[in-house]
């Protein structure tokens, strides 16, 4: 793709990194067959191609962006289902964060859309004021079906249970069961902590099955990608730094091991989020090269090969965009359910988003809704008993259109090890 950025453009070093990223594109369009919204909506310019346009528009003009652009880069889920597919190598996920920013410093959105995305990026990463307001809004729950837009989409998050706080989360050290194999830093993250302890629990669990002592560093907490994707790069980034400070703080570990895809990605690109961060970049290149997704952790401690009876249930194995597309995970955790005795179903048409996509399904719920939809039918089709993923927001967002029990894959390995049994799920046949 030809630009035409100015030399005094060109002097700043993101417009830089978008012109390579942009003359990257060469407009093939295969992009078109993986994208959620493209497929729905039909429409070029809620495609990654015709967002490349866009952009390339707003960066080039240098001016506020206009709200036709705004609407459309909105859409995006950054499921990053087009760099599954593109030939070239576009680095689209970096280029749609520039442009979120972008927008995000020159655009004057709607009051209510201000206050709403504020709120959003300030209350997520707090897991205390995140646990507040879910109780606060519990008891109003039952109002989603008659609110508009977007208040409708925020009540309809609002689970039905909200943990209580689990001391699994506190700062310590869990020794590893057995001989000491990898000494690893586990991050519990920030919505987890409120709406998944149990996961977290499990992951524990796992690890220190496999030989891992495991580190609750003090300081850590939510990855940023919450106020990243909303366009608050700053915000993002002091999030990011206080995890890497957090981490470094501990000392030697062989791992910082993830258990929600969606921070997994955002951590593993920590080298370049803080790349030039003065004091912090070199740590957290360091750390971004040693973040392990707890499948990727549990297959190269040999996880995969403690084969048992083949005696559990049916699962369908749900793809979250984070992990598959993000960073193409895919085989790891097929392998570990299989091998733990789980049949493990392919659920149809996995290139496409489940619409969660963090605060997505608040800030676009009708696209959102109609993607949950079409995920749970191909779900539901599979005729399995229960179904796994790597990351919350999947779960929780298609809880509300299927019946199915939805749980993390970590839990389903815990649960053949010998932990606990998942809420809802089936015993084993």
């Amino acid at each position: 793709m030809q630009t035409n950025f100015s030399t005094a453009q060109l002097q700043d070093s993101h417009i830089r990194e978008a012109d390579g990223i942009l003359r990257s594109c060469v407009h093939c369009g295969f992009c078109l067959s993986n994208c959620p919204t493209y497929a729905l909506l039909g429409d070029e310019r809620d495609s990654p191609r015709g967002r490349i346009y866009i952009i390339k528009d707003m960066l080039e003009s240098g001016a506020p962006a206009r709200p036709s652009a705004v609407t459309h880069v909105d859409r995006c889920l950054s499921c990053l289902g087009c760099l599954t597919a593109c030939p070239s190598g576009v680095d689209y996920m970096h280029l749609v964060d520039q442009a979120r920013a972008y927008i995000e410093d020159t655009y004057q959105r709607p009051w209510f859309d201000r206050v709403l995305r504020a709120t959003l990026a300030w209350m997520i990463p707090r897991p205390t004021a995140f646990r507040l307001a879910m109780l606060a809004a519990w008891p109003f729950r039952w109002l989603a079906p008659i609110m508009p837009g977007r208040l409708r989409g925020m009540l309809r998050t609002v689970p039905a249970r909200v943990d209580s706080p689990s001391p699994v989360h506190q700062p310590q050290v869990f020794a590893a069961e057995g001989t000491r194999r990898k000494r690893v830093a586990l991050h519990t993250g920030c919505v987890q902590t409120v709406l998944g302890a149990r996961i977290n629990e499990a992951t524990v669990r796992v690890l220190r099955r496999n030989g891992c002592e495991v580190v609750i560093a003090a300081g850590a907490g939510c990855c940023g990608a919450a106020p990243h994707h909303l366009g608050r790069t700053e915000q993002a980034k002091e999030w990011a730094r206080a995890n890497v400070r957090a981490w470094t703080s501990i000392g030697d570990i062989d791992a910082v091991v993830i258990n929600a895809s969606g921070c997994g990605t955002t951590v593993k690109d920590y080298a370049h989020l803080l790349g030039d961060d003065a004091e912090l970049g070199a740590a957290a290149r360091a750390l971004a090269a040693k973040t392990r997704d707890v499948t990727e952790i549990l297959t190269e401690l040999g996880a995969h090969r403690a084969v048992q009876a083949p005696n559990g249930v049916a699962v369908a194995y749900h793809d979250s965009c984070s992990l598959q597309n993000g960073q193409r995970i895919t085989r790891e955790p097929r392998a570990l359910l299989a091998n733990a005795g789980y049949h493990v179903r392919e659920v149809g048409e996995s290139q496409y988003c489940c619409g969660a996509a963090g605060t997505y399904n608040i800030l676009q719920p009708v696209i959102a809704d109609q993607l949950g939809t079409r995920k749970a039918g191909n779900i539901d089709a599979t005729g399995a008993a229960v179904m796994a993923c790597a990351n919350l927001g999947c779960m929780l967002h298609l809880g509300r259109f299927t019946n199915l029990p939805l749980v993390h894959t970590v839990e389903l390995l815990d649960w053949a090890a010998g932990g606990p049994t998942p809420p809802r799920v089936p015993a084993r046949s």
